[in-house]
């Protein structure tokens, strides 16, 4: 399972290097040319544009300390229903087409993370300060406000232009703690948010939610802490899901733009993963959805960790397709993890195509041609995103593997649970129960077997491991 957003303390000089090294290997450099640099500069200079919408209360709920933020949430009530206005940072009007700003986001594709630094898409003058729904001061951000019924579904929705100011930043404990007291307007978000669940459910969608996790230490050693996600994270995603579906259908009706897609799992991928939910003690129901199994877990049980691991397999295939005008058929459109159509549009400071998506959305909106620009800029987006997307990949896997490798080495000799994930050869993946990580193993076992390993060796300069099965 990923490590996300770990903190490493400065007494782990070997693992600190050794991510480094990954880094560099990769060439993600977090430093942008001087060209980017102040072409980003003069950019966050330029006047901000569009109606004032700097009266209505958005508030920004992230990860604590986050200085990159895409989206700013207010919701009202109407009558049984709600008014929902997203504002996602207005990247567009900073960036201009086939520029230095441009290009380089192109290349990088995508914000990258490691475990103990951040490769940035955007020269953090605009993703940290200028783009940046930061609180109390006046952005430019594009409004969605979605009109939704009694059940939370979108009756009507629009987009608009704006100049905005958030209220407060607001962490997802906060956010959690001020539900909890009784916060008439957060309240709000866990209304709407529950009530899309149950529409998600309905429609067959599913998703992994992982638990977070951080490399921590204290006086009994190294560990790694899982921390399973707050309410108020599920509600608040289910708002960017909301958002991705609407923009997806607004793409749709008008036959271009950039869809994010998924198929939906085999047979064969869907009967090993009940394999393995029987070998883990946790028995996947005949008849019941996948999707609906994933929601019931609980994400404090060490299991579900390798459930989730062994979930991956039903999440594979996710690729860009663009709408250039014909008809695709439904299977080709869907994103099967949601169940609907959908598109990323919620996060431009950290992804580029959502940058040209929201293009896209914004004149499709407003009755405008899309302009040239954008409609060329999709074309590459696929390319640019597997890159970035293989590029992240690796990234996550060769720092895990040097973490994991730093979390097992004072472990040398002891026995874990693990599960076989996956063989190849006469090999198989494994993932470990705890500490949650995976590895290999020689092994006859076959998928969704659960077996004893030895821990034989560890090395954190270069990431490996080597397990002997018990």
């Amino acid at each position: 399972m990923p490590l996300r957003q770990q903190r490493l303390r400065a007494d782990a000089p070997e693992l600190t290097a050794a991510l480094a090294a990954i880094r560099a290997d990769l060439g993600a450099d977090e430093a942008f040319p001087p060209a980017v640099e102040a072409e980003a500069a003069r950019a966050a200079q330029r006047p901000l544009e569009g109606v004032d919408r700097t009266d209505v209360p958005f508030v920004t709920i992230d990860p604590a300390g986050s200085t990159d933020l895409d989206q700013a949430l207010a919701i009202e009530a109407d009558g049984d229903g709600h008014v929902v206005r997203y504002a996602i940072a207005d990247v567009p009007a900073f960036v201009e087409p086939g520029g230095a700003v441009d290009a380089e986001a192109r290349r990088r594709g995508q914000t990258l993370y490691a475990p103990d630094a951040r490769v940035p898409l955007h020269p953090t003058v605009l993703s940290e300060d200028a783009a940046s729904l930061l609180p109390g001061v006046e952005r430019q951000a594009l409004v969605w406000t979605f009109v939704l019924d009694a059940a939370g579904a979108v009756r009507d929705t629009s987009l608009e232009r704006a100049r905005i100011r958030s209220r407060e930043q607001l962490s997802y404990p906060e956010a959690q703690a001020r539900i909890d007291a009784g916060d008439a307007q957060l309240g709000m978000l866990c209304t709407v948010g529950e009530r899309r669940i149950v529409l998600e459910a309905a429609r067959e969608g599913a998703s992994l939610d992982a638990p977070d996790e951080e490399v921590v230490h204290d006086e009994h050693g190294w560990r790694i802490e899982r921390r399973a996600p707050l309410p108020v994270e599920q509600w608040n995603a289910q708002i960017s899901l909301m958002t991705g579906m609407e923009a997806a259908r607004m793409q749709l009706a008008a036959g271009e733009g950039v869809l994010r897609t998924m198929p939906r799992p085999s047979k064969g991928a869907i009967r090993d993963f009940r394999r393995a939910t029987e070998a883990l003690g946790v028995p996947w129901a005949e008849g019941e959805h996948y999707g609906a199994f994933l929601r019931r877990l609980d994400r404090a049980e060490p299991t579900t960790v390798a459930i989730l691991a062994a979930a991956r397999r039903l999440f594979r295939g996710a690729d860009y397709l663009v709408l250039d005008g014909g008809t695709p058929g439904a299977d080709a459109v869907v994103q099967a993890a949601i169940g609907a159509p959908y598109a990323h549009a919620t996060a431009p400071l950290r992804r580029f195509v959502d940058r040209i998506v929201l293009a896209h959305c914004e004149a499709i909106a407003n009755g405008r041609d899309v302009p040239a620009w954008a409609r060329e800029a999709a074309q590459g987006v696929p390319e640019a995103m597997r890159s970035s997307g293989s590029r992240a990949s690796q990234l996550e896997r060769e720092s895990l593997r040097a973490v994991a490798a730093w979390i097992l080495e004072p472990r040398i000799g002891d026995e874990l649970d693990a599960l076989v994930v996956e063989r190849r050869d006469d090999e198989a993946v494994v993932q470990l129960v705890d500490p949650p990580v995976e590895a290999r193993v020689v092994t006859a076992a076959e998928p969704a077997t659960r077996i004893r390993v030895r821990v034989r060796a560890a090395s954190v300069a270069d990431g490996t491991i080597a397990l002997d099965e018990v």
